[in-house]
């Protein structure tokens, strides 16, 4: 089951890969990991996992152990809009911090560059402009 690994770099740019390499079942949200792990282009890179979703798109959360969905009451935070009722609480399905088979997609961010800049590994992706 291959996952989609989103690379953030400082300046709001996003690269895609996919993996179908299993060295990152295990890990947690916070951790970091080589980016040859994921591809020998990545050589020199370190990235930290920033966040996880599952295949129903249910995000990872960071405060909870494991891999199992759970449901989460929530009264305020990322999960759950500002509303006007004060008090007010709401169920969640959220899933635990450590990636499984179910992850899909997992966010990371840069934390050692390597060699090679991004941009020259993906390449640029020109945006067709309609006439």
């Amino acid at each position: 089951m291959p996952f989609k690994i989103n690379i953030s770099v400082k300046g709001g740019k996003t690269f895609k890969v996919e993996s179908e390499n299993e060295s990152l079942i295990g890990k947690k949200i916070g951790d970091s990991f080589s980016g040859s792990e994921i591809s020998k282009d990545l050589q020199g890179y370190e990235l930290k996992i920033t966040g996880t979703s599952d295949r129903s798109g249910f995000p990872g959360m960071v405060s909870q152990t494991g891999s199992n969905l759970r449901k989460v009451l929530f009264t305020q935070g990322p999960f759950f809009r500002k509303v006007k009722n004060k008090g007010l609480r709401r169920k969640k399905n959220v899933r635990g911090n450590e990636i499984s088979v179910f992850t899909i997609q997992i966010n990371t961010m840069v934390v050692k560059e390597g060699a090679k800049k991004l941009e020259d590994i993906f390449g640029k992706k020109e945006v067709a402009v309609a006439a």
